[in-house]
Formats: C-alpha cells, sequence, structure tokens
C-alpha cells in the first residue's frame, strides 16, 4: 500500500543551513513545516531560530523525530560522513525515513550511498537543485529528483515548498549526474559570454550593447541573460554562487564521462580551465569572476 504523502506539520530535518539550506529552511517553515537544522556555524543556527525553526550544533539532535532528512552539503564525501561516519546519523533513522541528498554529489557515489542506506532499510533521493540563491529564497529552485517514484511522491509536498519545477530523473544517482550535466552547459556558456564581451570590448563595443544583442538574436544563454550585467559588467561579481563549487561540479561531470567511458573533449576542457581559474583567484571567488581571470590570461600573455 503506498504511504500518504508528507505534509505539514511534519518534522523535517536539514542538515547543512548555508547559502542555500537556510533559505530554503525558510520556505518549509513558510510552507507550515516543523523544521529542525544542523549547522557548526552559530550564526546560521541563529538564523534559523530567529525564522521559526529548531537549531542544533548536533546532526543526531536534528534529525530526532523527523519523517525527512535533507543533507545540503558541500561535497557527496561529506554527505556520506555525516550519514554513514562514525557519528553519522543514518544508523539512528527510523526506517520509515527518507533521506535527501540536495547537494551536488557525484552520481557513482550516490549509487553507493543509496545501497549503504538500503542496508539500513533506509530510501535515498537525489535531489540536487538548480536557480542559486536567488531562487532558493523565492522558492522557485529547479530541483532534478532520482530514486523510486513512490518515494518522490511521498516527499513531493516537501520539495514543492521549495522548487517550483520537480522534475523526476531516473535511478537514484541520476538527479546528481543532471545536475552536473547542467552546470557544465552553465560553465561553458559563462565563458562563451565572456570571451565574446572581451572580444568586443578590445574591438570597440559597448559592453552593454554586446550583452543587449546577444540577448535577442541567438547568442543568448542563462549568462547573457541573468549574470553579464549584474555581476561581470558592473564588476560585483557576487551572484553568491562559488567558482569553487562550479569547479567541483565541472570536474564531477568530467569524471562522469570518463566512467561512462565516452571521449567527449570539450567537458574536460572545460573542467580543467575552471580549475586553473580556481587555482589562480582568491579561494572566495564567486563563480563569475570567471571573467576576471580571462581577462588576465589575455593581459599576461
Amino acid at each position: 500500500m503506498a504511504q500518504s504523502p508528507i505534509a505539514p506539520p511534519a518534522v523535517v530535518s536539514i542538515i547543512g543551513l548555508g547559502q542555500m539550506g537556510l533559505p530554503m529552511a525558510r520556505r518549509l517553515i513558510a510552507a507550515g513545516f516543523t523544521v529542525h537544522g544542523a549547522d557548526p556555524a552559530e550564526t546560521a543556527r541563529t538564523a534559523l531560530t530567529d525564522a521559526g525553526g529548531r537549531a542544533f550544533a548536533s546532526n543526531a539532535d536534528a534529525v530526532a523525530g523527523a519523517e525527512v532528512v535533507i543533507t545540503m552539503l558541500p561535497t557527496g564525501k561529506i554527505v556520506r560522513e555525516a550519514l554513514m561516519g562514525p557519528a553519522g546519523v543514518a544508523s539512528t533513522l527510523p526506517k520509515s525515513t527518507l533521506v535527501i541528498d540536495m547537494s551536488s554529489s557525484a552520481p557513482t557515489d550516490t549509487t553507493a550511498l543509496a545501497q549503504d542506506l538500503a542496508a539500513l532499510g533506509l530510501t535515498l533521493l537525489d535531489a540536487p537543485v538548480s536557480g542559486g540563491v536567488k531562487r532558493a529564497v523565492d522558492g522557485s529552485l529547479a530541483i532534478m529528483v532520482g530514486g523510486p517514484a513512490e518515494a518522490l511522491e511521498r516527499v513531493r509536498p516537501v520539495l514543492a515548498a521549495m522548487g517550483k519545477s520537480i522534475i523526476a530523473t531516473g535511478r537514484v544517482g541520476s538527479g546528481h549526474a543532471m545536475k552536473a550535466l547542467n552546470n557544465y552547459c552553465s560553465a561553458a556558456g559563462l565563458v562563451a559570454a565572456c570571451e565574446a564581451l572581451l572580444i568586443g570590448r578590445t574591438f570597440g563595443l559597448a559592453p552593454e550593447t554586446i550583452v543587449d544583442v546577444l540577448n535577442v538574436s541567438t547568442g543568448r544563454n542563462n549568462a547573457t541573460d541573468v549574470k553579464m550585467k549584474p555581476f561581470v559588467i558592473s564588476e560585483t561579481y557576487n551572484s553568491g554562487f562559488s567558482l569553487a563549487l562550479m569547479t567541483k561540479d565541472l570536474q564531477i561531470a568530467a569524471g562522469l564521462a570518463r566512467h561512462l567511458g565516452l571521449g567527449v573533449p570539450q567537458v574536460q576542457a572545460m573542467a580543467d580551465l575552471w580549475d586553473k581559474a580556481r587555482a589562480g583567484l582568491k579561494p572566495d571567488a564567486d563563480h563569475t569572476e570567471i571573467y576576471r581571470y580571462l581577462a588576465d590570461l589575455d593581459a599576461n600573455r
């Protein structure tokens, strides 16, 4: 018999209250869910408490009584540690608990994690998001979900509180594969737009004119539409998504291609370019600062 959807005021626990996890938690609270959150940063815990949630320094305390446990952490390795490590919470969860990894993780690692959780009687969905901080704040994220269809239907009300588009991608791990591929296309589009801007500026075109023409022509992409004027031309470089995280996702995409035995050249070239940019810029660089790296390459050649 199919289980009922998980609806408010059910307890949802979020492990990781960073730039994305915290606004996602706020959306769940606004939808009527009881939200428990765990984060080592006191400022993040205070922000959740101020929003009406319950905050904990301990993951184990945060997941007590939760019907859904969400991880929103920097890497798949950290997700595994939080769930399966020496202080991992997976062994403490009732078998009815659904675990959702909304981080950006390597799909092969996700598949292995799902098998380990299944041995404990737990179901894992991978449900990474796209849209950045702005869309996390307004609840309009795109959410890619890999895993059993019946589990997705159980948590659909939870996901709907955080996202506008919820897309089933197939078996567990497929959500993370799709997220990496999406960010590959996003990163490649940003590099193309930045190079076009550099070439056009050098020729004498006004930067705003370049973007305006691209946005009414076939060169339009996400970068020309929402990144070039507010973050690159303005030189604010504060989109809210780090260059290091974009680099990580590109390495995941390139690694997936290698795992599948595919000789596609551009994804590896893009991963290598962004890895060099990560090494050449400050550790907390925003991903839109790829423009600065490309401009410096030209200046130093």
